[in-house]
């Protein structure tokens, strides 16, 4: 997949750049070769101020995971899990390990959440009686884990960052809103399909009371003037985040995890992790960088932005489009496509605010159904795909909605 996306973009570049040529744009050229160089040293310069905030919030991650906030978390909601699966046996170990790989998943352990979720989905294909066929625990399990219920986009308030943002934190409260907007129409869209028991008494206490806080974080963000809504949602996050690190390190003191060690061992994660992204993060933006030079991608958004004008809508939004329809594809060529708006239109800026929201509202649908189920040897996805792209166009349109509310 990426190798088709990257390909696209240069093939795309050229093609748009001849068109150029023809009618009279020489300079086309120029623009494209200077790009290429300009994007390979932001990816590497990227990259390589990465590691140390990475290796801060993989270390401070560490510590919560020793400490017991993944099995906090699984504790927290298992009562839930039990209900939407029902076609797993009591006491089977696939409900701890579902559990156990969403609790990673809300806390952004990526590499944690990965091991268990295949795990999850062995376990879950062992209960399958049609082995080349999704079951429908499976299929809610994809669709969970394609919805991306992250609570701290670590990642993303990374490089926002690196790219010069003011309070990288800022796109905590919208992305919080959008992936919860997201996990819920994938959760209703599949549990419909599949005929689960939603008005269980549980099931709606659960979902009931998430909604509840959304809802209500909403309407108070919503009657606040910009000056006010700015500075009580940037306080409110922070003091979220750094509540969360306080409470990891008072989890790994009563467990008596020695800190040091723990901080300095996702440490070492976190910079491997951000060194190993130098050579796909260079690529895809010297690709997008490419495309965005032979102003093909402007033509494709100055295209949108007219009929949207048109329909007297507004255009602002029409900037996140190319993370938007990236991020069901590929989720590097999305992250290259975010840090690209970020570059463009700067770090602060309605549209950079917007990819990032965006970004962190939705996982890589494709790309999780191609893991988790060819891990197992399922051809036959059945209603998998179509649920997960709800989830995604519910992610997105919250996305929009919270830009709009927040910085419109």
């Amino acid at each position: 997949m990426l190798n088709r996306i990257w390909t696209f973009f240069f093939l795309g570049g050229c093609v748009a750049a001849i068109g150029r040529t023809l009618a009279g744009h020489s300079d086309v050229w120029r623009a494209m070769v200077g790009a290429s160089f300009d994007s390979a040293k932001t990816g590497f310069e990227i990259a390589l101020g990465l590691t140390g905030i990475m290796c801060l919030w993989l270390g401070i991650m560490r510590i919560g995971e020793r400490g017991g906030a993944v099995e906090f978390l699984a504790r927290a909601f298992g009562p839930l899990g039990r209900r939407l699966f029902p076609g797993i046996p009591a006491g089977h170990p696939a409900h701890g390990s579902i559990v156990m790989n969403m609790a990673a998943n809300m806390l952004g352990l990526d590499n944690a959440a990965t091991p268990l979720g295949l795990k999850a989905m062995g376990q879950l294909q062992e209960l399958n009686p049609e082995k080349e066929r999704a079951s429908n625990d499976q299929i809610l399990f994809l669709v969970i884990n394609a919805s991306s219920v992250t609570i701290v986009p670590t990642t993303i308030m990374t490089f926002r960052a690196q790219l010069g943002a003011k309070d990288p934190t800022d796109v905590f409260i919208p992305i919080l809103v959008a992936t919860f907007c997201s996990t819920m129409a994938g959760l209703i869209a599949t549990g419909l399909i599949q005929r689960l028991r939603l008005w269980d008494k549980v099931v709606l206490a659960y979902l009931g009371g998430m909604t509840a806080i959304v809802a209500g974080l909403v309407t108070y963000f919503a009657h606040l003037d910009q000056a006010a809504l700015e500075t009580q949602s940037s306080l409110l996050a922070n003091v979220l985040i750094f509540g969360m690190i306080m409470a990891f390190i008072v989890a790994g003191l009563r467990k008596r995890v020695d800190l040091f060690d723990a901080f300095v061992e996702g440490g070492k994660e976190g910079f491997h992790t951000a060194i190993g992204i130098v050579p796909y993060l260079v690529a895809m933006l010297v690709g997008i960088g490419v495309f965005r030079a032979s102003g093909a991608l402007d033509i494709i958004l100055g295209g949108v932005r007219s009929g949207v004008h048109a329909l007297g809508g507004d255009t602002q939004w029409v900037e996140g489009l190319p993370t938007m329809l990236m991020k069901p594809l590929s989720g590097s060529g999305a992250r290259g496509m975010m840090i690209e708006t970020m570059k463009t239109s700067g770090a602060d800026s309605f549209a950079g605010r917007l990819a990032c929201t965006i970004q962190g509202s939705t996982e890589t649908t494709f790309y999780v159904l191609a893991v988790y189920f060819g891990s197992v040897g399922i051809r036959k996805t059945r209603h998998a795909v179509t649920c997960g792209l709800i989830a995604d166009l519910a992610g997105f349109i919250g996305a929009i909605g919270m830009a709009y509310l927040f910085w419109g």
